[in-house]
C-alpha cells in the first residue's frame, strides 16, 4: 500500500479486530437483556464488583429495567454486565431452592 494513512488504518484494524468483535458481541448481549426487569427488592450493595459510586447511583435511581440502569449517568457497561451476572445467579439460586422444596 502506497498511502501511509491507508496502511496505518489497515494495521490498526488488524490489531484491534478481536477487541472490536468482543465489544460488538457484548453490546448485542446487553441489548437482548434491555427489557429485563430489575426486582424492587434488589440490593445493589450485594452485587459483587460494583463500585460504591455505581451502587449509590443505582440505589438512588431505582431503575425498573436493565436498559434503564444502563442509561443512568456514570453506570458503565461493565457494571451492567456485573448486574446481569448477579441477576442470573440470583435466578439460579431461586430455582434451586424451589426444586429442593418441591
Amino acid at each position: 500500500v502506497d498511502d501511509p494513512q491507508v496502511a496505518e488504518q489497515v494495521t490498526i484494524q488488524a490489531k484491534y479486530a478481536g477487541y472490536i468483535e468482543r465489544q460488538a458481541e457484548e453490546i448485542a448481549r446487553l441489548a437482548r437483556h434491555e427489557s429485563l426487569a430489575l426486582p424492587d427488592s434488589l440490593d445493589y450493595a450485594a452485587v459483587d464488583g460494583l463500585s460504591h459510586e455505581v451502587r449509590s447511583k443505582l440505589a438512588d435511581a431505582r431503575p425498573a429495567t436493565l436498559g434503564q440502569a444502563a442509561r443512568v449517568p456514570g453506570v458503565t457497561p461493565a457494571a451492567i454486565s456485573l448486574l446481569l451476572v448477579h441477576l442470573k445467579k440470583r435466578e439460579g439460586l431461586a430455582r434451586a431452592a424451589t426444586r429442593k422444596s418441591a
